[in-house]
């Protein structure tokens, strides 16, 4: 995609949604970690329902220790994976509270030492909760950057490296849910709605459903 359709891809889309935010429900920084851990290979209506009544009782470290696995299972179990990510909650809290003083690192590497952050998990909590300008490669992200040709790769960093390098400063901060909101809602995965798009003459796609 050339430079000049970048700036007016981005600048319809926030045209259309000038302050996205995520759609997960979070408190603080750990309850947006736990949030964010939680979500992988889960929607985030799935997880915000799951955690409305678990951050009232477990919002820091320290309270969902005191929850214990058993309790958290419980909170958590309608959510995919749960016994894994439970123990990796529980861990992570145990670490924050060794490591951290109780408290999220606000630094990339810090926070993938954390058991079940992974890079992606990380970009989102730096860019949601302290405004970073990082990008977050999810599935939708992926999908809308190969397909658009926004910024094409064969794995997710390189995706992450290629929009990290063409998306315009200007955008940087809200880029990720710009991108991530439109795979959700109009760039679907099986058939794109490129009748509502607001970008689909800029997209490269062949296949577009006009």
């Amino acid at each position: 995609m050339k430079k000049a359709d970048v700036q007016e891809f981005f600048t319809r889309l926030r045209a259309a949604d000038p302050e996205p935010k995520s759609e997960l429900n979070w408190t603080n920084p750990y309850t947006l970690v736990v949030a964010v851990s939680l979500s992988a290979q889960a929607t985030d209506v799935g997880v915000n329902k799951a955690t409305e009544k678990l951050f009232k009782i477990a919002d820091t470290p320290q309270k969902m220790l005191k929850l214990g696995l058993g309790g958290l299972k419980d909170h958590i179990k309608t959510i995919g994976l749960y016994n894994n990510k439970a123990k990796n909650v529980i861990a992570m809290s145990q670490m924050l509270i060794n490591d951290f003083g109780g408290e999220v690192p606000r630094d990339r590497t810090d926070l993938e030492k954390l058991p079940g952050v992974g890079r992606k998990t990380a970009n989102v909590v730096l860019n949601v909760c302290w405004g970073e300008p990082t990008m977050a490669v999810d599935t939708h992200i992926f999908r809308v950057s190969n397909r658009t040709g926004l910024a094409p790769g064969k794995t997710v960093l390189a995706v992450e490296k290629k929009l990290l390098k063409v998306v315009p400063a200007e955008f940087m901060v809200h880029a990720h849910h710009w991108l991530i909101l439109h795979g959700r809602y109009v760039c679907k995965a099986r058939k794109p709605d490129c009748a509502v798009c607001a970008v689909h003459d800029l997209c490269a796609f062949k296949g577009k459903t006009l």
